[in-house]
């Protein structure tokens, strides 16, 4: 990942409907929630949520896929890897025992 584009999803992420909508998708994967679902949690209307996911899918974060007549949303796990990589990638000048309370804490989740 490029600064450019970490830069494009920490953007996207720094609204507060944003990452909790972001983040409930990274809950409900690998199966993803419609639109309607992702409204009904957020008690936005859905022109409004709809504008905050266009943000999450232009930093590519989020993915939509037709299932029938439903609009899923899915959370870009390999896009939230490489963020996360891009980030902790230089943690703690390459000492990575530093690094290591991180990594526990993501394993135990």
């Amino acid at each position: 990942m490029e600064s450019d584009e970490a830069l494009a999803a920490l953007a996207a992420l720094s609204h507060p409907t944003r990452l909790d909508t972001f983040r409930h998708l990274v809950k409900a994967e690998p199966e993803g929630l419609s639109t309607g679902q992702l409204v009904a949690a957020s008690a936005l209307s859905q022109s409004t949520l709809s504008t905050h996911l266009a943000v999450l899918v232009a930093a590519e974060l989020v993915v939509a896929e037709k299932r029938g007549r439903q609009m899923i949303q899915r959370a870009n796990i390999d896009r939230l890897r490489a963020l996360m990589l891009f980030l902790a990638k230089d943690c703690c000048q390459g000492r990575a025992e530093l690094c290591e309370p991180l990594a526990a804490e993501l394993a135990c989740c």
